[in-house]
């Protein structure tokens, strides 16, 4: 009976802490949200006015605001990716190849000190996960690791084939039964107690000194894990060192690869159509409004759904693109498009948030191949999906 007991009392904790994550990824998630419309704005400007003839201590100046920007949408990024906001792109792929992919900066980022271990099955599993944000898990358990011995020590990566039944599943809660793919990430530093191990993944959490940490670097790992279907437990003895074991799904696909990202610049294409232009935020929607005019694109905008209604019902004809922001109070984009679509306006739409698509919620019927535009974004993002989608038409 006493143990049964224990059992409830632990359940109940665990409980009460993953109800507590929830809802601080959820504040982390419009937080970020926020801070996206606000970057979009301060990027954009920046960029606006660093391709006007100007000085060179003002084109510095300029470079420095963007720079700065820049961190803070880094952040934001750290902060969707905690609450299961973030962006992915998709493949299948070993953790092996994550793990010598990275060993040669990992050498680098843990210095002369610290020596690094491996451990890494031949015959490992594939994943579908994004590649990038894996990588971004090992990189921040190393750089976890290295904090925790700053005197020296040894770094071990693992990997192996597991496969989770019941029992260690509800010692676990966190997981489910089946087959996994994991990577442990070991340290021999100072460890923690048990007040600081049932916080480290909140975001702005840290027990580093001030302005030596932003206290989201666990905060991203657990939210990149949990995004990718996976979890995380962490095992730690104060002066004997910590252990991280991540558990992704263990999938049987081909590996497909890492995804091949960015495309060469090239100048932004103009337009004479006209756009409907619809954002509740008044600094996205001047920034917005301002580059379509600048390359040559009729505006009516609106602030809100029922306002770009009621801005539809007078010209319904002319208008010939929707360019509308998803989560606004009152009606959301989707629901704008249904009355649009009921209206008459036969204009196809360009979805924009600081949410991506999938938290958005795109995929209800009718928008499962809707054209999205993460925010924060440039004047050249905007201009190439405008064109995109009016030469689809």
């Amino acid at each position: 009976m006493e143990q049964d007991d224990e059992k409830q009392t632990r359940d109940e904790a665990r409980q009460r802490q993953a109800s507590r994550m929830e809802a601080v990824g959820q504040l982390a998630g419009g937080i970020a949200h926020d801070f996206n419309n606000l970057l979009t704005a301060i990027l954009g400007y920046a960029q606006l006015l660093s391709e006007r003839p100007l000085g060179d201590a003002a084109l510095a100046e300029v470079g420095e605001i963007s720079r700065a920007a820049e961190r803070a949408a880094s952040l934001t990024r750290q902060l969707l990716a905690f609450s299961r906001q973030q962006l992915q792109r998709i493949s299948v792929f070993v953790l092996n190849d994550v793990v010598s992919g990275l060993e040669p900066m990992l050498a680098r980022l843990l210095g002369m000190d610290l020596r690094i271990q491996k451990d890494l099955a031949a015959d490992l599993g594939r994943v579908r996960a994004d590649h990038g944000q894996i990588e971004q898990v090992l990189l921040n358990l190393a750089v976890n690791a290295r904090d925790a011995m700053p005197k020296g020590g040894t770094l071990r990566i693992e990997t192996r084939n597991v496969d989770l039944d019941e029992a260690y599943v509800a010692a676990h809660p966190a997981g489910a039964p089946g087959p996994y793919v994991m990577l442990a990430v070991s340290d021999d530093g100072c460890g923690m107690d048990p007040a600081t191990l049932a916080r480290i993944f909140e975001p702005f959490f840290t027990t580093k000194p001030a302005g030596k940490g932003t206290g989201l670097g666990l905060a991203t790992v657990y939210g990149i894990v949990k995004q990718s279907g996976g979890f995380i437990w962490v095992y730690s003895d104060l002066g004997h060192g910590t252990t991280f074991r991540v558990y992704l799904p263990r999938v049987e696909d081909a590996a497909t690869g890492r995804p091949v990202s960015g495309t060469p610049r090239r100048p932004a294409p103009m337009g004479t159509e006209t756009v409907l232009l619809v954002e509740d935020d008044d600094l996205v929607r001047r920034f917005a409004r301002d580059v379509l005019e600048r390359n040559g694109y009729a505006v009516y905008e609106a602030a809100s759904g029922p306002e770009a209604v009621n801005v539809a019902r007078l010209n319904a004809a002319a208008i010939q693109l929707v360019v509308s922001d998803v989560v606004m109070p009152g009606m959301s984009g989707t629901v704008l498009k249904r009355r649009l679509d009921a209206l008459g306006v036969n204009a196809p739409v360009l979805f924009m948030s600081g949410h991506p698509p999938d938290a958005a919620a795109l995929g209800e019927a009718g928008h499962r191949d809707a054209v999205f535009l993460q925010k924060p974004f440039a004047p050249g993002d905007l201009l190439f999906k405008v064109r995109r989608v009016l030469d689809a038409r």
